[in-house]
């Protein structure tokens, strides 16, 4: 019996006794050290991206390249990153690029889906799109560009509500939200 009650009192004094070790010493590493103010003082305090660029591909062999001044990441959301100050290429197999700029954008990592906003500017071959808004979906082979848009070619300014781009067929068209107003044409030369 009394092996009994010795080996209980050592084995309690085995399990107890590394605890009071750890207890211990993690008393003593609780203070922050010089390493861990080091690191701490040079984490970034925003999600925010400096000189952001992504480019894709797909099976056709177009690719579409986005660059920023600035990117961060949506915190609710981790596939969307808010842009400032973006450009973008889009090389179409067969075709001549397409360049677009923008101060915003708001891009989906998972589809490449983009939006851009504000001052926004297409320039494509002799064309080019002034607008506020442009909606690209590499899923729907297409751009959707709105809000105060302005269409300028060798021959036309075109004022209008939208321009909407198939960028499979390269077909274009013009319309207006209000079905009773025209889309304003001035020839230019």
């Amino acid at each position: 019996m009394n092996r009994k009650i010795i080996g209980i009192i050592i084995l309690l004094v085995i399990i107890l006794f590394p605890a009071y070790i750890y207890f211990s010493k993690k008393t003593q590493l609780s203070e922050p050290s010089e390493i861990d103010q080091k690191i701490e003082k040079n984490l970034p305090s925003t999600n925010i991206i400096e000189n952001v660029e992504y480019s894709s591909k797909d099976s056709k062999g177009n690719e579409y390249i986005i660059r920023a001044k600035f990117g961060e990441m949506d915190i609710n959301k981790n596939n969307i990153i808010y842009l400032t100050k973006v450009s973008a290429t889009i090389k179409l197999k067969n075709s001549k690029k397409i360049l677009i700029s923008a101060d915003f954008g708001k891009y989906n990592i998972n589809n490449f889906d983009t939006n851009f906003s504000k001052n926004v500017l297409v320039d494509y071959i002799n064309k080019k799109i002034y607008s506020e808004y442009l909606d690209f979906s590499i899923l729907r082979n297409s751009m959707i560009i709105s809000k105060n848009v302005v269409y300028n070619d060798i021959e036309n300014t075109l004022k209008t509500d939208v321009v909407e781009i198939d960028l499979k067929s390269k077909d274009i068209k013009f319309y207006m939200y209000d079905k009773s107003n025209k889309v304003n044409v001035v020839n230019n030369n």
